[in-house]
């Protein structure tokens, strides 16, 4: 069973934590959840990790973001990505103040990873050994077309940003679950490819319904602005891999290909008729990635404690 626990941040804001795995363990996996998530969306993973040959050498740790799932709701102005990045260095501090940290993200979680890097180089430097982005993006909304033609999707961010605007002022509110409910079918064709389990649909909704309104529209600005682009390209010397599915309507391949480009050792995946939820429609693929960023890093020919430890920390 998973230890969990809360950590705090300076604004008073406080984290649901949650750790599996031994704590001398030679590598720390920290798996960041998406926009509306929480840190149930990678269940599989976490699954899939103890029970790995590798799971001895490896620690989970899975965390709901700021104004998600369990963790408490924020003041409008730190609804940032620029905010997660800072509570992602928060995080490490605290449950994995040493060695070497594989960090993972879908969506909104790649782009708190990519946050951190930009926001405390010389602490990311010393602590990061291995990356893995699945369904993300270094280029806010550029690509986001909904799979639909480009004025169609213009009017839709149109009202999206308009209405996340609104959602923004209405505080720590959750949406009702009655009207989620009526939504599954709308969830159902944003999120997922050609495939989803009853079960992942159900979660997904769970986890929007445990969301706060403000964190729902206020994290929407700054997720459509963010482009790091330059930020991977100084990161380029670590094991990586990226995941996207060819029928993602968020994120879609070109922003996975951009990460590609950026980090020219990625190993790229495309998944077909896979949508925006890979860690569930496509959790061997995310898993067997994960393994092989963690395996590298494991068995790297510097050793990853001592690399970490040479590098330093700071930030």
């Amino acid at each position: 069973m998973p230890e969990r626990f809360e950590v705090g941040m300076p604004d008073g804001v406080r984290l649901n934590v949650e750790v599996t795995g031994p704590t001398d363990a030679q590598v720390t996996a920290v798996l960041l959840h998406g926009w509306t998530l929480d840190g149930r969306a990678w269940h599989r993973q976490v699954d899939a990790l103890t029970a790995a040959s590798v799971g001895g050498s490896v620690r989970v740790v899975t965390y709901d973001a700021r104004g998600h799932g369990r963790s408490s709701c924020m003041a409008l102005p730190s609804a940032t990505l620029a905010q997660l990045g800072d509570d992602l260095a928060a995080v490490l501090d605290t449950v994995a103040p040493s060695g070497p940290v594989v960090l993972v993200g879908h969506s909104m979680g790649g782009m708190t990873i990519m946050e951190y890097a930009h926001r405390h180089p010389a602490h990311f430097a010393g602590r990061t050994a291995g990356l893995v982005f699945v369904s993300t993006t270094a280029e806010g909304h550029t690509h986001t077309v909904y799979g639909l033609s480009p004025r169609i999707a213009r009017l839709i961010r149109l009202a999206e940003t308009t209405g996340a605007g609104v959602l923004a002022r209405c505080g720590s509110w959750r949406a009702p679950r009655a009207l989620l409910n009526a939504l599954q079918p709308s969830i159902r064709w944003m999120l997922f490819g050609d495939r989803c389990e009853p079960a992942d649909i159900r979660l997904v909704t769970s986890a929007v319904a445990r969301a706060s309104l403000r964190s729902i529209g206020g994290f929407r600005a700054s997720i459509g602005t963010q482009h790091r682009l330059d930020t991977l390209g100084a990161l380029a010397h670590l094991p990586a891999a990226a995941l996207v599915g060819d029928r993602d309507r968020l994120t879609p391949p070109p922003c996975a290909e951009s990460i590609a480009a950026a980090l020219p050792a990625t190993e790229l995946t495309v998944c077909p008729g896979a949508g925006h939820m890979l860690m569930m429609e496509r959790p061997d693929e995310v898993n067997a990635a994960l393994t092989g960023v963690l395996r590298r890093v494991l068995t790297g020919p510097t050793p990853p404690i001592a690399a970490a430890t040479a590098a330093g920390t700071g930030g």
